[in-house]
């Protein structure tokens, strides 16, 4: 009767939902229920709400509390002493006698509001109890009064919901033994718990729908975003202003047309983006560092005729002759012009429609797989394409990197990466203002002295750089500028050992690097707290599926494919303006990404990248990686900057050749530097220069490098 009474009385103050009970009744009688811990409810969540008689595996203290002993009673109860080795051995041979028992892996209510360590002896007990693994996610009970997070904004009644995910098994198969067993099937714990984490997780979505949810999560006068004005946007102020900004540009577009924004970071651009996004329109971010030609040729692949900037910034970025250039094929649209249409009714209007924006919002016909972005590739390897994610896209790719690393209220993320970078637009902007965190929006990465500075005044806790970036800040930064940092994740290009060694020695900084593209959202995978492997790029997402294509002469590694929710929509192309191609992976078929790396994934599923595919020179039949032979050139001279590129050879089909800051550089000193190093991997000739071509979003100029050697090499014959 008291189970009934309170089943009643939670679901009418927590409205608890439980969703998949089937999967519970296909689990069988000896099941051992791994859950999330987010609060002092989540026993008796499931003691109330599970079907029959469960016994809940305890720390042997906690059972003594006397406020939790008439609760226990619902349940049978085995006391567990983590400090004794045999708990874990009795907890098995119970299993064995077919019941079921729940555990919670973490052994301890979350802090962070993520999944926290999982204790290998959970996953321990799985295997050699021979019991079925069920999953279980408790959602939304981390912002009760009954949770430990300190950091969110607490609620009296959150809805609360229930995921039972499918039945499993832990199967070390025998393969190994002892410790090694009890590790192994510890990490597959883990795994699946970071699965079920983001298999729960709600992101078929529009972003706008997003950003509404976490204003009720968070509060209306929750400040999510600031800039160099230094007056910070709440998010009331920051979905009317985007109500407003969308409503005027609403009356110049068509739905779903793309819409060119040329503006800088910051809060008055998120507005834009938004405010386009809310009325269907896509924004689509040009990139400013390409010059006239460049975002003209974007602008015809994507069948852009309206461009959105900023008279202010044009003035600001020396960008007046590009500007002109750019109208001659393009409307622009000034935002200073828009402004003084603007009256005192468009604002109170705007103000009521952000107020009542959770119900006329889900009125309207938007579905999570339109584009929410067109961003443009960097074009290192090539005419730049136009990437289209979906709002599913970018939503999903957040949620798999919450599966996998903690993040939210009290973290401000300082970036400098600009909006029509991937990781500035969907990391750096959209991910803090869906998640509580605040993004601090600054101009420019290339400020060096400057961004350390910032670090400092604004607390920043989360920072995204490439190496290139990340090692001229470390040259320049006081050793206390980055005092505050939890995280710093590098991309786009190989973090260096010097970089890594100098953050480590510098500021106490781990750096965690990743891999990514913009067709993947654009996070594949990253190194994390509790999943780090220095030299790698860490694990692949959760829920992303991966393929290694053979490369010939090419061994224990191969051309990486890979699929999953992330990976985007499609691409529109210089030779067919405004027709979305879905991707479609040549070797395994739609829905399939060829990320043109080559990569070797261990047996600890970390992903090493061993070059891209386009950068391997063949040379007397054998495959030579360029990325490599610059790794030889940092070995030899780690304080300079270094490309390798292949140009054609009349002999032996292509040449190396090296393009080096390093002032007495040389082939012969190379050589030397590099003992035991096959003649084949050392560069054919090395031209010194003063600064290497390099792209604005950090990454090397590689056509332009190559472009530059073969002139070098034409002068030097």
């Amino acid at each position: 009767m008291l189970k009934i009474v309170l089943r009643w009385l939670l679901t009418l103050v927590y409205r608890v939902k439980v969703h998949g009970l089937e999967n519970y009744a296909k689990a069988g009688n000896r099941v051992l229920i791994v859950a999330n811990h987010t609060s002092f409810l989540d026993p008796l969540l499931l003691g109330v709400f599970l079907p029959d008689d469960i016994t809940f595996a305890i720390n042997t203290q906690i059972s003594e509390r006397w406020w939790l002993k008439p609760f226990l009673r619902l349940s049978k109860v085995f006391p567990m002493d983590p400090t004794h080795p045999l708990s874990l051995k009795a907890l098995i041979h119970h299993l064995q006698s077919d019941t079921k028992t729940v555990i919670f892996p973490e052994g301890r209510i979350t802090v962070t509001g993520s999944l926290m360590k999982i204790y290998d002896g959970t996953g321990m007990v799985a295997d050699k109890s021979g019991a079925t693994l069920l999953p279980i996610r408790i959602d939304g009970a981390e912002y009760s009064r009954f949770s430990k997070l300190g950091s969110v904004r607490q609620h009296w009644f959150p809805r609360i919901t229930i995921h039972i995910q499918p039945p499993t098994l832990i199967e070390t198969h025998g393969d190994v033994t002892g410790k090694a067993r009890r590790k192994h099937s510890g990490h597959i714990l883990a795994d699946i718990m970071t699965e079920m984490m983001f298999a729960t997780s709600h992101y078929q979505q529009t972003i706008f729908a997003a950003l509404l949810e976490a204003r009720a999560l968070h509060g209306g006068r929750y400040t999510v975003a600031e800039d160099l004005e230094r007056k910070p946007l709440s998010y009331d102020a920051l979905i009317t202003r985007s109500i407003i900004v969308g409503k005027l540009v609403k009356t110049l577009t068509q739905t779903g047309e793309n819409v060119g924004v040329l503006l800088p970071n910051s809060c008055k651009t998120l507005n834009v983006v938004l405010g386009l996004q809310i009325y269907q329109r896509v924004p689509a971010m040009l990139n400013y560092s390409i010059g006239a030609a460049g975002m003209a040729a974007a602008c015809r692949t994507g069948q852009i005729k309206l461009v959105l900037t900023s008279r202010k910034f044009i003035e600001l970025a020396k960008l007046g002759d590009e500007a002109a250039t750019l109208a001659q094929h393009v409307k622009l649209i000034y935002l200073e012009d828009l402004a003084t249409s603007l009256t005192s009714v468009d604002k109170i209007i705007g103000l009521l429609q952000a107020k009542t924006a959770r119900f006329w919002y889900k009125s309207q016909d938007y579905d999570a797989d339109d584009a929410a972005v067109v961003l443009f590739t960097s074009g290192s390897e090539g005419l730049p394409k136009g990437v289209v994610l979906s709002h599913a896209n970018i939503l999903a790719n957040h949620k798999q990197i919450r599966a996998r690393i903690d993040f939210g209220p009290g973290d401000v993320v300082l970036n400098f990466l600009p909006m029509f970078h991937s990781f500035g637009f969907t990391v750096g902007t959209m991910m803090p203002i869906l998640n509580g965190m605040t993004s601090f929006f600054y101009p420019s990465p290339l400020h060096y002295a400057v961004i350390p500075e910032m670090a400092y005044e604004v607390g920043a806790t989360i920072m995204f750089g490439t190496n290139t970036f990340l090692a001229a800040y470390a040259k320049k930064a006081h050793p206390y500028d980055f005092y505050s940092l939890r995280y710093v994740v590098a991309g786009a290009e190989k973090l260096q050992e010097t970089t890594r060694t100098t953050w480590l020695d510098k500021f106490g900084i781990r750096i965690l690097e990743g891999y990514g593209a913009t067709e993947t959202s654009p996070v594949t995978s990253v190194n994390t707290p509790m999943d780090y492997k220095a030299g790698s790029v860490g694990r692949f997402m959760p829920d992303m599926l991966h393929k290694l294509e053979p490369v010939p002469g090419i061994e224990n590694a191969g051309k990486l494919h890979v699929a999953g929710p992330n990976i985007m929509k499609g691409y529109l192309l210089p030779d067919n303006p405004g027709v979305l191609v879905p991707p479609c992976s040549a070797a395994f078929g739609e829905g399939w990404y060829d990320t043109g790396d080559i990569v070797h994934v261990d047996e600890e599923g970390f992903i090493h990248i061993q070059g891209r595919s386009k950068r391997f020179a063949k040379i007397g039949g054998e495959m030579v990686s360029l990325t490599a032979v610059e790794q030889l050139a940092i070995h030899a001279w780690p304080e300079a900057q270094h490309v390798v590129v292949s140009l054609p050879d009349p002999k032996k089909g292509e040449q190396l050749v090296l393009l080096t800051t390093r002032r007495d550089a040389n082939a012969k000193q190379l050589a030397e530097a590099s003992t035991g190093v096959a003649t084949i991997n050392l560069p054919k000739k090395v031209f010194v220069l003063d600064k290497l071509p390099v792209l604005a979003t950090g990454k090397t100029d590689y056509p332009g490098a190559t472009a530059l050697a073969a002139e070098l090499l034409m002068s030097d014959q």
